[in-house]
């Protein structure tokens, strides 16, 4: 695990995004990180679990890639 990485509790629908997000914190900086999935979408909320696996999924998608300003957008299928 990564633990520079904080994740926030303020998961939610971005309806402009269309897409799932919540922010994190990464070395002092505020990161929003978006989960664009039809998968996801479909849901009205996300339980804790799925919550988890999302943070999961950020965090590997920080290990193999270069963040560069503060979003990130993750597309899953």
């Amino acid at each position: 695990m990564n633990q520079s990485i904080i994740f926030n509790n303020d998961l939610e629908f971005n309806d402009n995004e269309d897409a799932w997000s919540f922010t994190a914190q990464l070395s002092g900086e505020t990161i929003t990180i978006y989960f664009h999935s039809m998968q996801l979408k479909r849901l009205g909320e996300i339980d804790s679990c799925t919550k988890f696996d999302l943070e999961e999924v950020a965090e590997l998608w920080l290990e193999k890639n270069e963040l560069e300003g503060n979003v990130i957008h993750i597309e899953m299928r």
